[in-house]
């Protein structure tokens, strides 16, 4: 059973993923590419607290190479029997602070994850993306979404590198996926008590 805090925090429904987490559903953007199945136990060795080290690209798909550098924690709250998780995000660095709300949902039918994100400066869901890990430690979650007036897709990659540590890309594409520029990568470090 979630925390007060975690219920509290679920019902507000914030998450950060960088610009995707402000972007709008693409009235014209191309086709998804093809993902992996999913597994209900996919996102089973993510569960628990985490030291988060995050890079941000500040001005994604504009040519500019210039990051932002963040710190704090992430927590990952296992709901519905691992079917579903709720992952809070709070990181701080010298461009401010980030804090969101990510609540992952296996669809039984389609054998896929949605990822549905939304970040505590906008309080909006950003489009769902949809994935999975195919049995593997490497999962690949794809959205399409309109960034800044253009149709745009985006990828997700989450990757457990060993039992305390994983790692989360983001990269946008603006050519239908020919391409991608990689806007956020946090890796993930187990706390212990």
């Amino acid at each position: 059973m979630p925390s007060q805090h975690t219920r509290r925090t679920a019902a507000s429904l914030f998450v950060a993923a960088g610009a995707s987490a402000i972007a709008a559903p693409a009235a014209s953007a191309p086709p998804l590419p093809a993902t992996p199945a999913g597994l209900p136990q996919d996102f089973d060795f993510e569960h628990g607290n985490w030291r988060t080290s995050l890079r941000r690209r500040l001005r994604p798909l504009s040519g500019s190479d210039t990051w932002a550098e963040y710190t704090g924690t992430t927590l990952v709250h296992p709901l519905l029997s691992g079917r579903a998780n709720l992952v809070e995000l709070d990181v701080s660095g010298p461009e401010g602070r980030i804090q969101g709300l990510s609540l992952r949902l296996f669809e039984v039918q389609r054998q896929r994850w949605t990822l549905n994100f939304s970040n505590a400066a906008s309080g909006t869901l950003a489009a769902a993306m949809v994935g999975g890990f195919g049995g593997s430690p490497r999962g690949l979650f794809y959205s399409a979404e309109d960034f800044n007036g253009r149709p745009i897709l985006v990828r997700f990659v989450i990757e457990s590198l060993n039992a305390d540590r994983c790692r989360f890309e983001q990269a946008f594409s603006a050519d239908g996926g020919v391409t991608w520029e990689v806007n956020w990568v946090a890796v993930d470090t187990r706390r212990s008590y």
